[in-house]
């Protein structure tokens, strides 16, 4: 039934967004900022030639994703689309496009941790709250005790201590959730206390979740895309521009051209900062580049050096499984986003991103 639900909510999205023809857009100038109309498909673009780019390179970075199995490739400077190519069929048959949606996989996560702060900001919640003055007593297999020490902070980091070696760490039900290490002590990328961030936000605000994302965030930045439940998982699904809007609002500290989406209190610099001592390059469900060590999903291990080492050291990035990328490049005012299927056979295909940055920048470097 809920692959059936899935497909129906896919197939509406796809029917109202088709009938939105994308509109012409006209170049721009290199240097100040933009931002997309909110109720519009209207986009500005910049060449790539007023850009100085490698338009040479650029043939050779399009050859490298369409042979990496990728949907959609943008690239945003300043705020206007420098580079925007699609490939392949989308989840209902057709040409993938600007109008199609995709899902953003664990990429998602940095929506629910903007819409943490969001709350936070409006007095809902604590971040050092105890996670369970909003999912209730029990809702772990813990002692109350235990269950107690973990605040939403450790959701936020990953490193609430219960165990991601069940049988299936996407279930969030109390059973699955099972005492393996106090909170603090350990950072384990487990997807079951991240989805329980929405039943966080709906205990504190008193709204449903979707509803809560989308009068707080999509509306306002003119977000289209859709929530949808595959399994355990609470997945987003969106065009690739969606993906993009997001990006340009955290790249612009919570502001959408002149009105504030989210005040900038210090939340967005600790959600884009390193959050805990155990992994550098994680910070409240984002991951960060340019750090001096880095763990990776699944294993244990700490690695020297730089998550992507070539891409720039201030990248912060939204990951998702099958390489769904939304990479925010403060110091060039620039946005990369991927979204397709699997390039590798990693769960995060780190790799993969690595080596599109090395074709990226012999795209954009002088």
């Amino acid at each position: 039934m809920k692959a059936l639900f899935y497909i129906v909510q896919c197939l509406l999205f796809s029917l109202l967004w088709g009938c939105n023809k994308e509109q012409p857009v006209a170049d721009m100038d290199t240097e100040s900022n933009y931002f997309p109309p909110k109720n519009s498909s209207e986009w500005a673009i910049i060449s790539p030639e007023s850009l100085a780019w490698n338009l040479t390179a650029l043939n050779d970075l399009e050859s490298f994703v369409d042979g990496a199995d990728t949907r959609a490739l943008l690239i945003i400077k300043n705020g206007k689309i420098a580079y925007e190519h699609y490939n392949g069929k989308g989840l209902l048959g057709g040409d993938f496009s600007s109008i199609s949606s995709w899902y953003w996989a664990s990429a998602g996560k940095t929506l629910t941790s903007f819409m943490i702060g969001k709350a936070q900001q409006e007095g809902f919640l604590d971040i050092d709250d105890r996670s369970s003055d909003y999912l209730g007593e029990g809702w772990t297999s813990l002692s109350k005790a235990k269950e107690d020490l973990i605040t939403i902070r450790n959701q936020l980091t990953m490193t609430s201590g219960l165990s991601d070696l069940v049988n299936n760490s996407d279930c969030t039900d109390p059973e699955c959730l099972e005492y393996l290490a106090d909170p603090n002590s350990r950072w384990a990328y487990h997807n079951a206390p991240y989805t329980l961030l929405d039943g966080v936000i709906e205990g504190a605000t008193g709204f449903d979740f979707d509803t809560y994302f989308s009068s707080r965030l999509k509306e306002r930045i003119g977000m289209d895309g859709l929530w949808s439940y595959l399994d355990f998982n609470h997945v987003y699904f969106s065009t690739a521009r969606s993906m993009a809007r997001f990006g340009l609002l955290i790249l612009n500290e919570g502001k959408w051209n002149e009105e504030v989406i989210f005040e900038n209190d210090g939340y967005l610099e600790e959600m884009t900062n390193t959050s805990q001592n155990i992994n550098l390059s994680y910070g409240y469900l984002w991951w960060l580049n340019g750090k001096g060590s880095f763990k990776t999903p699944i294993l244990q291990n700490t690695f020297s050096g730089s998550l992507t080492p070539n891409a720039p050291d201030d990248m912060y990035s939204a990951l998702g499984k099958n390489g769904q990328f939304l990479c925010i490049v403060p110091s060039q005012d620039l946005i990369l986003v991927r979204m397709g299927n699997n390039p590798d056979q990693s769960l995060v295909p780190i790799n993969f991103l690595n080596q599109l940055w090395e074709k990226v920048n012999a795209v954009i470097a002088p």
